[in-house]
């Protein structure tokens, strides 16, 4: 019998219409009737329907009538920004397929093409497909010839669609069937299935969504997961159409869900392979699928509760959500001034911040998080190395033999005109240009290498201010280079706060130090006593303010009289505070610390 399975996903810039062209498909289909279907349907999370963007894939079901044979569609829709491209890496190693969508008044854009590239490394079929063509573009038959050559095709391959009116839709379901090859079903073999992503329901555990690659499973089989050496059964399992459907069986080329009844969220991986118990009892020799390579952490932030009391709480929360976030990874760490918390590794800024508002939204939990910064990669003169992702953990200046920071490789694609703009902007991070090349007549690719930190500056708001919007970016890493990072010391009242020590380049120390030294005064509520708040390097003060204390007015009860009698109450109201000063410890409450971090947070991205 012929195998009427696709596997297929969308790819696309951000804003390009893939969650648009998604709820198409699925009214077009059937799946979801038009009556029930609502805007993002597919974006679950109160998030990505707030900000307008797809932060986790979504798999779906589809089924599709084409001269009277019945295709099952299975759908993987993918995130657009740059921080979540290992979600995107993911899904292709579901598919057979994929569908590289381009927003006719926009054009290729920058992410684009990296989706591309990931696909094009997974040797899948590749659809073109131009969006928005009602809006009446002007340069339609332009970018078909562009994506045309970009997927090695002819521009009467790629196909016109409205995801928002449904134009052509039905052309391109015709396509999916007819150009995506069908996943090859070996149901004979024993079981092998690859865990792409997972989810934890309170009252079946963990659930482990799977492709199957071989053989099949049924349901209340005795299942292994081969890398954490975990068994398990097969409580429940079933599709997504695009809510969790039941079924007695899920077999090879196939994409579904598995209840495993677990509920440790750290024994169930994303990238595990899934067999049957028995296998490993009869010693079969399974081998394991390729799974997906590491993600690595480019971005680290403490995290902790308001309340110590709520560290284990947030220890579970962080468990759950690690499972529909395999990039996110993090530490126990501890702090005097904040109690216990954790350590948290991120793809980028924007990914830092989802999961922040993630932990506030989802478990109810008010984080405090110190400030983003990237791993330096420190060589000690005893020969130890290490990635330093905690100021605190900075050692002795004696102790360290070079120091080393991640760097990127980062391109713009931006219209000719602004080329100048761009030149100049990056030229004031650190930028070294690397090649640059022409997309079409109007289009530049412009790319760079330059220091990841400058990524936790103002310099994406200074690209699309300066070219009205029209720059866009993508950026992979590209190993690790000598730095010139220092460590800042901050002293309140003459004591050293750890916890507020922060990196720069050794170059900026000055502007960094003023900076924060100006928003600390504004942020530490005022004392009874003059506070120093001092920023130093190498026992050095490079930059200092001063929180002025409380004045009571003690006078004011005077009326008239000699001027020795007001200048007798200061002048002991002025030996009261000394006093209080010398023997007084500083005290900074959780709310005066997040207040600290916003600040600083800010001002790194403003």
């Amino acid at each position: 019998m012929e195998n009427n399975i696709r596997n297929f996903a969308i790819i696309a810039h951000i804003d390009h219409g893939k969650t648009t062209l998604t709820d198409r498909l699925l009214e077009v289909t059937n799946t979801i009737t038009s009556d029930k279907l609502s805007s993002q349907h597919l974006d679950s999370m109160s998030l990505e329907k707030e900000k307008g963007i797809t932060i986790k894939m979504h798999p779906c079901r589809m089924e599709y009538v084409l001269d009277n044979q019945k295709y099952i569609l299975n759908l993987l829709d993918t995130p657009g920004h740059v921080d979540f491209i290992y979600e995107v890496s993911r899904a292709l190693a579901a598919v057979e397929g994929v569908i590289l969508l381009v927003d006719a008044t926009q054009g290729v854009q920058a992410q684009t093409l990296a989706n591309l590239q990931l696909a094009l490394n997974h040797n899948l079929k590749i659809i073109g497909v131009l969006n928005k063509i009602d809006l009446n573009p002007t340069r339609t038959e332009e970018l078909k010839q562009e994506i045309a050559a970009l997927i090695n095709t002819t521009e009467d391959q790629i196909i016109c669609v409205s995801a928002k009116t449904g134009k052509n839709v039905d052309i391109l379901l015709q396509r999916i069937v007819s150009d995506f090859p069908c996943p090859e079903k070996e149901e004979e073999k024993d079981l092998r299935a690859l865990i792409f992503d997972s989810k934890y329901d309170s009252y079946k555990g963990v659930l482990a969504y799977v492709r199957v690659v071989e053989g099949k499973i049924k349901k209340t089989d005795d299942l292994y997961l081969m890398a954490q050496k975990t068994r398990c059964k097969a409580l429940e399992l079933g599709y997504f159409k695009p809510n969790l459907v039941n079924s007695e069986t899920i077999s090879s080329g196939e994409i579904g869900w598995i209840a495993t009844g677990l509920k440790d969220p750290d024994l169930v991986k994303v990238g595990d392979t899934v067999t049957s118990y028995s296998n490993i009892v009869k010693e079969k020799e399974i081998k394991p699928l390729p799974g997906y390579k590491e993600p690595q952490s480019m971005v680290f932030a403490g995290f902790f509760p308001e309340t110590n009391d709520r560290f284990e709480e947030l220890q579970k929360s962080l468990a759950k959500l690690k499972l529909t976030d395999a990039s996110c990874v993090y530490d126990p760490e501890s702090n005097d001034a904040l109690g216990r918390g954790f350590r948290l590794g991120f793809l980028g800024v924007l990914h830092y911040e989802i999961v922040s508002l993630r932990l506030k939204e989802e478990f109810d939990l008010d984080i405090i998080t110190t400030t983003p910064m990237v791993p330096y990669k420190i060589e000690k003169t005893n020969g130890d190395v290490f990635y330093l992702t905690n100021p605190v953990d900075y050692p002795n200046k004696t102790e360290i033999k070079n120091i080393q920071e991640p760097y990127i490789n980062f391109s713009v694609l931006v219209p000719k005109d602004y080329l100048n703009t761009i030149i100049q902007i990056m030229a004031n991070h650190k930028a070294m240009q690397t090649n640059i090349e022409t997309l079409n007549n109007d289009l530049l690719i412009i790319n760079y290498e330059l220091p990841l930190y400058e990524l936790l500056t103002n310099l994406y708001d200074e690209l699309k201010s300066g070219t009205q919007g029209f720059a866009s970016i993508s950026y992979e890493t590209s190993g690790y280079k000598d730095s010139t990072a220092i460590k800042l010391d901050v002293l309140i009242h003459g004591e050293r706060i750890e916890s507020l020590s922060f990196m720069c380049p050794v170059e900026d120390r000055n502007r960094k130090a003023r900076e924060f030294a100006l928003r600390l005064k504004e942020t530490i509520p005022p004392n009874n006593f003059a506070m120093a708040i001092q920023i130093a390097w190498n026992g050095e003060v490079i930059a200092r303010e001063t929180k002025s204390a409380y004045r009571k007015d003690v006078t004011g009860s005077l009326y008239g009289g000699d001027r020795t009698r007001k200048d007798k109450l200061l002048k002991k109201q002025k030996a009261g505070k000394k006093r209080l000063a010398k023997y007084s410890k500083l005290n900074l409450t959780a709310d005066v610390y997040r207040k600290i971090f916003i600040n600083k947070s800010q001002s790194w991205k403003n």
